[in-house]
């Protein structure tokens, strides 16, 4: 088989675990498979990477740099003296880690200086996340006799375009990854940086928070793989936050669907735009636990499978607020929506969800918490007229979405949802259900948001659905 496989920060935390990675790529490899291995960067450096790049750039202190680097240096030392046991390869490594830092501490104390952070600046200094681990993790799997090759996100062909922090993939990465992998992958075992890639003017760019399992699901579709692997501590998707319901469970096998919409509202298993590159090519897509990986974990395929479960999941959204806009100036006046709709853009806000009453008289609108204030803003900007009467909020609130594909077509799935919470004295606040039926979402108080996910993981029985797939 040919696989990307994915490997996060837990997985690669320090020396030990980054030993056991490339023991576990040696053993896929030996036994007759093409691998290419994509690493985030060690447990803890990403943010320490952008904390210390932000507080600099306030207080000026080179003494904070100074310091900041002594401790990473220290860091990926310790993790090259307990993976990597060849002498000549781990002088290699340590050559290559003490080049990047040295980049990286002239950046810092630029930022310094210039006393300013620009997000061109903020994916340059958190690319080194992954630059500094993607060396170790290919010297361990070399030191234990696999050939293999490490490369950052743009020399193994990833090219997006200029949208520092969030950039997307050109077309013509997929040609360009696949020249340049796929002509090793006989013998050697690519290591590519997770997260980061590079523009058309070769400047590094990123693609965004959780953005290693994005860059997996890139090479995947261009080298043709047969699966790609997102190794996780996890032993899969969850039917539900095992911190809320100590009884959640992997779900063997999930469809694109199902993932894109569990990803979306709230799972962290996945990042949000993993599987697209995927789905194109109909690649599947399997989450498994590095530390267990004898355990199936889950397959995420095109097709839905094992029809049986309406509900495959329940999951939860927090740290989100709710807008009502009412008037009843609303009512019959073409174009309010468009304008409420361009008025929360132009501020650069996300909306989560959107309910509104064939009355017209009134909408509501879910938003990240960090922009509720520029969304309220905007709004009563946008209507100075008698339109609007009144732009109301709430933070005390949480989204709850219900997930299956099998619930497409299927009569009273949210009967069943909405008699279950009634019955617990759960009050709904509001509702959203699009025409695919492949979520029913909706907004409940924070302080009975726990109790609604443990009422509807219960109602639909989730722990016990779909195990003979496995």
């Amino acid at each position: 088989m040919r696989i990307v496989m994915k490997f996060g920060g837990t997985s690669v935390e320090n020396g030990e675990k980054i030993r056991h990675v490339a023991e576990l790529l040696r053993q896929f490899h030996m036994d007759g498979n093409e691998l290419v291995a994509v690493t985030s960067a060690l447990g803890g450096v990403t943010d320490g990477l952008l904390n210390t790049a932000k507080d600099v750039s306030k207080n000026g202190k080179v003494s904070q740099v100074k310091e900041f680097i002594a401790d990473l240096s220290k860091k990926h030392y310790d993790a090259i003296n307990v993976a990597i046991d060849d002498e000549d390869i781990r002088s290699e490594c340590v050559e290559v880690i003490d080049s990047r830092v040295d980049e990286l501490e002239k950046a810092l104390i630029g930022i310094c200086y210039l006393g300013e952070l620009t997000n061109r600046s903020i994916d340059y200094i958190s690319s080194y996340g992954e630059r500094l681990a993607v060396p170790i993790v290919s010297g361990s799997i070399r030191s234990l006799g696999t050939p293999s090759k490490a490369f950052t996100g743009g020399e193994a062909g990833i090219i997006t375009d200029s949208n520092y922090g969030d950039a997307k993939p050109l077309e013509d990465s997929y040609t360009r990854v696949n020249e340049r992998l796929s002509p090793l992958l006989t013998d050697h075992i690519p290591v590519v940086t997770g997260f980061i890639a590079q523009d058309k003017q070769e400047i590094i760019t990123t693609l965004g928070r959780g953005g290693s399992d994005f860059s997996a699901s890139i090479i995947g579709a261009s080298i043709d793989a047969d699966e790609i692997w997102l190794w996780k501590e996890v032993h899969g998707i969850l039917t539900t936050d095992p911190k809320i319901v100590a009884e959640a469970s992997p779900i063997p096998q999930i469809s694109y669907i199902e993932a894109m919409e569990l990803s979306y509202f709230g799972a962290k298993v996945l990042h949000p735009r993993t599987i697209e590159p995927a789905i194109r090519h109909r690649i599947p897509v399997r989450v498994k636990n590095t530390f267990e990986p004898d355990f199936p974990g889950t397959l995420i395929v095109a097709e839905q499978q094992c029809r049986e479960d309406v509900v495959k999941a329940v999951t939860l959204i927090n740290k989100v607020a709710l807008i009502n806009i009412s008037g009843a100036g609303m009512v019959g006046t073409i174009g309010t929506a468009a304008r409420v709709f361009s008025a929360l853009a132009n501020a650069g806000v996300n909306i989560i969800m959107i309910s509104q009453g064939s009355s017209e008289a009134n909408m509501s609108l879910v938003v990240n918490e960090d922009h509720l204030e520029a969304a309220v803003g905007a709004v009563r900007s946008e209507f100075t007229t008698n339109v609007v009467g009144d732009v109301a909020y709430d933070r005390e609130v949480c989204v709850v979405a219900v997930v299956g594909a099998g619930m497409d077509g299927i009569p009273g799935v949210a009967g069943k949802v909405f008699n279950s919470l009634g019955k617990a004295g759960i009050n709904i606040i509001m509702i959203s259900q699009g025409s695919s039926q492949h979520n029913i979402s909706f907004v409940v108080s924070s302080g009975q948001a726990l109790e609604a996910v443990k009422t509807l993981h219960g109602e639909f029985e989730l722990d016990k659905q779909c195990r003979g797939s496995q």
